[in-house]
């Protein structure tokens, strides 16, 4: 099979694949505040992530590009609204256009059409430096993510067994490119031993890309004869892995991602120490059955809700948010005990 026709597998299955939310958002309750004294125009949504200046703490994750004309209409579409909204996005992987030039215009119609956004360019950890400068200069990207894929990879027919070598491979890179790299699990989470591993390698930002969202083992099981089913039910719910990796002892962004479906979950991640949300497969979805207007509207109802739960709970910035007390119970509170994460920290914090 093609490069061409897996890539458009991927976003075929994604569609099909209806996201599991994780349940283990609903261990997560905000303490009510019932003297919140604030107003609605007090809440902010700007704020600065990785040397980033965004105006909001969505923004829209890595989904396609390489793929034909299909993949170029969504991106088009996608940066559109990207644009109209003030959100940042990143693109799906480019090696294809590194190896076939006449993908190129599949991610380069993103920074045609947003020209002043915030564009972050994507590389497998396969990428080289060199690799990592040609995606680069192919959009003017803003911040380069690479993406950790591990089980997709096992999953895949034709995908990579050999995973040696890739934290040395991150470091080369993030010492010779001059903006952000941000390393970006797919959909299995992150432990904070792994973010601690990609801090010290110098990496200033991470997504811990948790499940709950798109599944990458159930899309390429589709494509496999004999499947892995033990790999469908793999990795860390989000809410866990956004813990875990805040609990490393290093200075580092941390991004939330896998399963983000409304304003409640986006505030949810944002209190639990995410300093931004990314939102794929959802946003996707809307796009492909509703139209960009749509996506458009949705987005701004995600602000909308965002801005009411932040005012309801005395919150005027995210870094307040981040401060909050909330009660975590349930399975995200077992596992959290046994690693050893003492959750009574976030039932005893308040905004000063």
């Amino acid at each position: 099979m093609s490069r061409f026709e897996r890539k458009w597998d991927h976003i075929r299955f994604a569609l099909e694949n209806r996201q599991n939310r994780s349940t283990v958002f609903d261990d997560v309750k905000f303490l009510h505040q019932s003297l919140p004294n604030i107003s609605v125009f007090d809440v902010r949504l700007d704020h600065s992530i990785g040397g980033l200046s965004l105006s909001s703490p969505i923004f829209i994750n890595a989904m396609t590009g390489g793929g034909g004309e299909r993949t170029f209409q969504i991106n088009k579409e996608l940066a559109i609204v990207a644009k109209r909204t003030g959100l940042a996005m990143a693109v799906g992987s480019q090696m294809s256009a590194l190896k076939d030039k006449g993908e190129r215009y599949t991610y380069e119609v993103v920074r045609k059409e947003n020209p002043d956004g915030v564009i972050i360019a994507n590389l497998g950890s396969e990428a080289t430096s060199e690799n990592a400068k040609a995606a680069i200069d192919m959009i003017e990207a803003n911040a380069l993510q690479i993406h950790l894929n591990v089980i997709q990879e096992l999953t895949m027919p034709e995908g990579d067994r050999d995973f040696t070598g890739v934290l040395k491979r991150i470091e080369s890179i993030v010492k010779v490119v001059d903006i952000p790299v941000i390393v970006k699990e797919v959909g299995f989470g992150m432990t904070r031993e792994t973010v601690d591993s990609l801090a010290t390698a110098g990496v200033t930002a991470i997504d811990i890309g948790g499940s709950g969202g798109t599944n990458f083992a159930e899309i390429e099981n589709k494509r496999r004869e004999k499947i892995f089913t033990f790999f469908n039910q793999w990795g860390i719910p989000t809410p866990i892995s956004i813990i875990e990796a805040a609990s490393n002892s290093n200075n580092i962004t941390i991004i939330g991602s896998g399963g983000f479906l409304t304003g409640s979950d986006i505030a949810k991640g944002l209190a639990l120490g995410a300093n931004a949300i990314g939102m794929a497969g959802y946003f996707l979805r809307i796009l492909m059955e509703k139209g960009s207007d749509a996506l458009q509207e949705e987005i701004e109802n995600l602000h909308k809700e965002l801005t009411m739960i932040m005012t309801a709970l005395g919150a005027r910035t995210l870094a307040d948010l981040q401060n909050v007390p909330l009660i975590i119970s349930g399975e995200t509170y077992h596992w959290l005990h046994q690693r050893g994460i003492d959750t009574k920290q976030f039932s005893q914090r308040s905004i000063k």
